[in-house]
């Protein structure tokens, strides 16, 4: 496969593409991957051994999945993201890549994203999901309550692709769920300081999580639904 086709910021034309202002300038994008890449996006995502988010690093991952990397973070595909937000020149911020493999129960609560972030990206790689709303993502129009839906709720699937700007009112969030659900997650920062002392705290997380995984598994195994967190002011 030409990895060069994986992403081609055309697809987001579709007219099935959803672009809303309000709350918040959000876009959710059907089909942005080709059906012919499944096999190698499969094969080449990180095996983490432990639920959550964490910083990008070529070494765990495949040549499919270093080439998608590549073309989410390119300034021609942030410029495209930016047109759709009212974001001028986003491709003048510096990346953050993450990625998950898969979720626990306390993943998930509501949230704006912190403010040292102009715009996150979200594009899906589950092949298959059950027949449930846990764990599908959900752009919210208030802080105290998941159900109350800005837009249809997105399931993980494989190409579904979601991309918001941050504002205090950026309201998102997810059902509690545990089990697989990949992501590959690009945030577009306001400085590389922040995106220094976000990758630290990412690989800290990973090295806790590989020590401590059944402790933070039994946290949020109770979580309520509407549960959210503040911003912190960073």
């Amino acid at each position: 496969m030409n990895a060069s086709a994986l992403l081609d910021p055309i697809r987001l034309d579709r007219p099935d593409t959803d672009i809303r202002k309000d709350p918040f300038p959000f876009m959710i994008a059907h089909g942005q991957l080709p059906d012919e890449a499944r096999g190698e996006l499969e094969r080449d995502f990180p095996k983490y051994a432990s639920a959550g988010f964490f910083p990008y690093d070529p070494a765990d991952c495949g040549p499919a999945v270093n080439a998608l990397v590549e073309q989410m973070t390119t300034p021609q595909f942030a410029s495209a993201i930016g047109r759709y937000l009212d974001i001028d020149n986003l491709g003048q911020y510096p990346t953050l890549i993450t990625l998950c493999r898969a979720l626990n129960k306390r993943h998930g609560t509501i949230h704006t994203d912190s403010r040292s972030k102009v715009a996150t990206a979200l594009l899906y790689l589950n092949t298959q999901w059950p027949d449930t709303s846990d764990g599908c993502l959900r752009f919210l129009n208030r802080i105290d309550s998941i159900d109350d839906l800005a837009a249809p709720e997105l399931k993980p699937l494989y190409g579904e692709f979601a991309v918001f700007k941050r504002c205090d009112n950026s309201f998102h969030g997810h059902l509690p769920y545990e089990g697989e659900r990949r992501v590959i997650q690009v945030a577009w920062l306001t400085s590389e300081e922040e995106k220094l002392r976000k990758t630290k705290r990412g690989k800290f997380s990973r090295a806790f999580k590989k020590l401590f995984g059944a402790l933070d598994r039994k946290l949020g195994a109770g979580r309520d639904r509407n549960a959210a967190h503040k911003t912190r002011a960073e």
